[in-house]
């Protein structure tokens, strides 16, 4: 492992990623890990290797865990330098993973930092073999490392009954000047700048998806395409870049376009477990038994990820990704169903 962690290469691949995920923005760049992700199992499936996948959508490059991470910690550090002050949100700037941060030395430097942080996060887990995906749970830490290290709350103040409580943004809450709530948009009619309402008291991650029922209801019909994607091309990572790469259309503006790449991946994985063969409980199954343990994967895993955006994302002040969290929970599930011989095998989520 400690030649693993000391590789000059992916060293510097890794702070690489990490600033060109600052530069573009969070969210474009793990796009671009879509994109990747598509071209990388297109190739396997025409008959080539699985460099594409392995090497760049997953390596020390495009790793959502150095990309991604990498952006989302440069966000974090920019909001808290004023750097993203001009442009107009409702939530707090450190969220605002769709903006591209340029070229500013310092905060490219902050997302190499992270981006190399998220890399060895990623090699650590995947040396011990630890049973998740290791990629993801690097997202969840990076994040969970840069709010501690910039100075951010790790949960934040909670402003409803509880921290589940989502009905003061329903409501249309927003926070006061001395509680944090100050947005500053120009003022076209007054010729200069103004104090505007301030941010929600409580801010979902996703405003059209965060509804208990609306939240089952997309993780069961993205479970079916993660589950019928996987079985008809033997790979549990093609619907995971193709949900990824629908977010193109979520960055650039386009209202309700809903976030399934927490729910496919995890869904196809299930999938091709329970199509194995062996002497465990369930073993062997057909097409349509793994298209029902997908919705249930689908399902369990969409409710996982707005169970855990309702304790670490809405009421702090920094972006945590939900689906990260959500595909470490669906991951370590199969995993461990494998172990107690439920599952004939863990498809290719590492059991060592």
């Amino acid at each position: 492992m400690i030649e693993e962690l000391f590789d000059l290469a992916a060293i510097i691949a890794a702070l690489g990623g990490g600033a060109f995920g600052a530069a573009i923005g969070p969210l474009p760049a793990f796009v671009f890990t879509g994109f990747m992700v598509i071209a990388g199992e297109a190739a396997v499936l025409a008959g080539g290797d699985g460099a594409i996948t392995d090497q760049v959508a997953f390596g020390p490059v495009f790793s959502p865990a150095v990309s991604f991470g990498g952006g989302v910690a440069a966000t974090a550090y920019a909001a808290r330098m004023g750097y993203m002050d001009g442009f107009q949100t409702d939530y707090h700037q450190a969220k605002n993973i769709v903006q591209a941060l340029g070229t500013r030395p310092d905060v490219l430097a902050v997302g190499a930092a992270f981006g190399l942080l998220g890399w060895w996060l990623q090699i650590v887990s995947e040396t011990l073999a630890l049973p998740y995906d290791p990629i993801a749970m690097g997202v969840v830490l990076s994040a969970i490392f840069h709010r501690l290290v910039l100075g951010y709350s790790v949960i934040g103040t909670i402003r409803g009954r509880n921290v589940l409580d989502m009905s003061p943004f329903e409501r249309g809450e927003r926070r006061s000047a001395t509680d944090g709530g100050d947005i500053v948009r120009p003022d076209t009619d007054a010729g200069g700048s103004a104090a505007q309402p301030g941010r929600f008291a409580v801010e979902p991650w996703l405003p059209h998806q965060y509804r208990w029922g609306h939240v089952a209801t997309i993780g069961a019909f993205a479970g079916i395409l993660g589950g019928w994607i996987a079985i008809a091309t033997g790979s549990p990572f093609l619907a995971f870049g193709i949900s990824a790469a629908s977010l193109l259309f979520l960055n650039l503006g386009i209202e309700k376009v809903p976030v399934t790449h927490h729910i496919t991946l995890p869904a196809g994985t299930a999938a091709l477990a329970v199509m194995a063969s062996g002497d465990a409980v369930v073993a062997g199954l057909g097409e349509s038994g793994a298209l029902l343990v997908a919705i249930v994967f689908g399902v369990v895993c969409a409710l996982f990820g707005e169970l855990f955006q309702r304790v670490f994302y809405a009421h702090g002040d920094t972006h945590v990704d939900p689906p990260a969290a959500a595909i470490v929970f669906g991951t370590l599930l199969v995993a461990l169903l494998y172990f107690a011989g439920i599952f004939p095998d863990a498809a290719w989520v590492p059991t060592l």
